[in-house]
């Protein structure tokens, strides 16, 4: 190295401690200089560890200064002002000492690489020892790049092995339970597979390709019944034409001897005549109920059961039985005078016989087209001039029996508000109240568990009218009431039981967190939905009222204790939507109502958020683009689901925070026209198909 190079080459030294520098003209600080030069042999007196001690120490009281200032100054006392000032001048104090290390640093760093640039005073074995060591870290060095480039080169290979996709994902094999089972030991090979991922994945692929082939073998078979079958069916087609019209012959000639002996009549015949002992009101519903059945619904099944002796006592004449009478009421007082029967004893005797059924009842079944069953059973209370049911559900096949569902089916809300308001707890007739007073019975609601609901349109299929301003003590049965409403009633009642059913079918999924969403229902939805259900539950009436965010229902008078109530938990990362469900018995005519409560960044309601009022619309309001197939009874999965897809647009339309480092929570995947809109930064929930993008009602 030469001195000319060394001489112009001069120490730079970095500030820090915000002193003057150069002039304009290039004229040094000599005070400065000075203070440098001293600091230079200060450095070799000083040792480095100890420096850097000083220097964390240094940073810890700075830290513990400025917590104390922000304190103070948070607390806004007026006394604090001296305390600020003090701690102040104390982080200046730091602060210089900071620089200081910082000069010390740079000084030794400069001298570091003087010693290693200034070698004109070695000696030529210094001169060529440092050449070799030169000579070596340029060797270290060049194998340190080698080495990073193969790393890379390894990196960049892991990538693809871990990217790489074979096609055997694509095939949906069956789980490795039932590949052991059912997999021959031949393809399974447990003692090796079990230990070893990749013979295992080779060995199901295996046995796939073998089922396969069995499928394929069985298809063809299939295809070779069909065709036979199909040709036993033209045979036996041809002979059935050729039969037809001896068969039509046969009934012509056979026509006298049906009508002599009144065969296909006789259950007919003994309906009618047991009909003849029934009351007026059962009587015209078991005519009326009858006729339906003939001439709309070949499945309606109408009988009369009860004790026929019994009603046959009940329509003698009151003079056959005036002796009788006489010796009863001579029994009578010998037993009075043995024992008096407490207040308690007669009025007790005295509701059992105000509240006494006729003998016989109607039963009404009712079949859907699933082969589910309605089994309805109508009586008729003497003394209360009223008629009352009781139902019963049978299924077509078993079902299990989810525990949010189980009032779905309960005889006491099946029937609820067939017709709206008429939730069957207290009697129609207005003379009923005048006889409860007489015997202390407060209201008949409290015994439709034994009798049943008095409902009243099943005082109207019996004819039963009772106007609001006058009572009615006798029995007045009309036909031409019963049959204009009897048409209307079993169609509304066939409804509820499907509603029922498929309601039933759906907790069962909901309850495990599955929303089953029907082939003609998938067009409503787009094909990626984060968000998920995680709970279904039942929710008591009382604990409806009870959440603040469910108060515009409840006002709306949209909630009655007539309805059935739920709760739903919708998950999607730290985000918890709960949606507190009002489900009307006249489901799906009358569409479930939500209210929803967001947990994400505090407790979002429609209070507080124009957004969260938005998807309670998306679901309640506009409820008829999610009606699927009709009758829409997969209304409430579709609801939810939709629920599910709303709230993945509410997350991903959020705007992420800059500030926290890692990757965004909820990226964006749904496509949207605008993120936003208005001053109230309304989000796009409407969902535009075929086209796969959401936008703004």
């Amino acid at each position: 190295m030469s001195s000319d190079s060394s001489k112009k080459r001069k120490p730079k030294v970095i500030r820090t401690d915000g002193g003057p520098q150069e002039g304009k003209r290039g004229r040094p600080d000599t005070d400065q200089d000075a203070k440098y030069y001293s600091e230079e042999a200060e450095v070799d007196l000083r040792d480095p560890n100890k420096d850097y001690e000083l220097y964390k120490q240094t940073c810890q009281e700075l830290q513990r200064l400025m917590a104390e200032i922000q304190e103070l100054k948070t607390k806004g006392n007026k006394d604090s002002t001296a305390e600020i000032e003090e701690r102040r001048i104390q982080s200046c104090v730091h602060f210089m000492t900071l620089k200081k290390l910082n000069r010390l640093a740079h000084i030794r760093l400069k001298k570091g690489r003087d010693q290693t640039h200034e070698v004109r005073w070695l000696s030529p074995e210094h001169l060529e020892r440092v050449s070799a060591a030169k000579q070596k870290v340029d060797a270290y060095h060049l194998q340190l790049q080698n080495l990073l480039y193969e790393v890379m080169h390894l990196q960049k290979e892991i990538t693809k092995c871990l990217e790489f996709k074979s096609k055997h994902e694509e095939i949906e094999l069956v789980s490795v339970e039932e590949f052991y089972v059912d997999a021959p030991p031949e393809i399974s090979k447990a003692e090796i597979t079990l230990t070893d991922p990749h013979q295992q994945t080779l060995s199901r692929l295996d046995w796939e390709l073998e089922q396969r082939k069995r499928l394929a073998e069985k298809y063809k078979e299939s295809l070779a019944n069909k065709e036979k079958i199909l040709k036993e069916i033209e045979v036996k087609k041809e002979y059935l034409s050729n039969l037809q019209p001896r068969l039509n012959s046969i009934m012509q000639a056979s026509l006298p001897v049906q009508e002599y002996l009144s065969m296909p009549f006789d259950q007919v015949h003994k309906q009618y005549e047991t009909a003849r002992h029934l009351p007026p009101p059962l009587y015209v519903l078991f005519v009326q109920a009858s006729a339906y059945g003939q001439a709309c619904d070949k499945k309606l099944a109408v009988a009369i059961e009860g004790n026929v002796e019994e009603a046959k006592a009940l329509c003698k004449p009151p003079e056959d039985s005036q002796d009788d009478e006489s010796d009863s009421d001579a029994e009578e007082e010998q037993t009075t005078k043995r024992r008096r029967p407490t207040l308690g004893v007669q009025l007790d005797d005295k509701r059992k016989e105000m509240l006494k059924r006729h003998p016989l009842s109607v039963t009404v079944d009712l079949k859907c087209k699933d082969s589910s069953m309605l089994l309805l059973t109508f009586y008729y209370l003497m003394n209360l001039n009223v008629m009352t049911v009781k139902a019963k559900v049978t299924a077509a096949t078993e079902m299990t029996m989810p525990i949010s569902a189980g009032d779905l089916l309960s005889p006491d809300s099946l029937l609820s508000c067939l017709y709206p308001g008429d939730h069957g707890k207290r009697t129609p007739n207005p003379a009923n109240q005048f006889q409860f007073d007489k015997v202390g019975i407060l209201t008949l609601n409290d015994y439709v568990t034994e009798l049943g609901h008095p409902y009243v349109w099943v005082q109207k299929l019996g004819g039963l009218h009772f106007p609001k301003d006058q009572p009615q003590n006798f029995v007045v049965a009309d036909n031409s009431l019963s049959a204009s409403h009897m048409e209307r009633t079993m169609k509304l009642l066939k409804m509820r039981l499907e509603s029922r059913l498929a309601l039933h079918k759906q907790f069962a999924s909901l309850e495990h967190g599955i929303l089953p969403i029907s082939s003609e229902c998938q067009h409503l939805f787009p094909a990626k939905i984060v968000s998920r259900l995680v709970k279904w539950t039942v929710l008591t009436y009382e604990d409806y009222l009870e959440l603040p965010y469910t108060r515009d229902v409840v006002d709306a008078g949209l909630a009655e204790d007539t309805h059935l109530y739920y709760m739903a938990l919708i998950e999607r990362g730290t985000a918890k939507l709960q949606a507190a469900v009002v489900l009307n018995p006249g489901y799906s005519s009358m569409p479930p109502i939500f209210s929803l409560s967001l947990n994400w960044k505090g407790e979002k309601t429609n209070s507080n958020d124009d957004n969260i009022r938005a998807m309670e619309s998306e679901v309640s309001v506009y409820y008829k683009e999610l009606y699927g197939p009709k009758p829409g009874y997969q209304l409430l999965t579709n609801q939810l689901q939709r629920l599910c897809v709303v709230l993945d647009v509410y997350l991903e339309t959020e705007t992420h925070d800059n500030s926290v480092e890692g990757p965004k929570e909820f990226p964006q995947e749904k496509m949207c026209l605008r993120l936003v809109r208005g001053p109230s930064r309304m989000k796009p929930f409407k969902f535009n198909y075929p086209q796969g993008f959401f936008s703004h009602r």
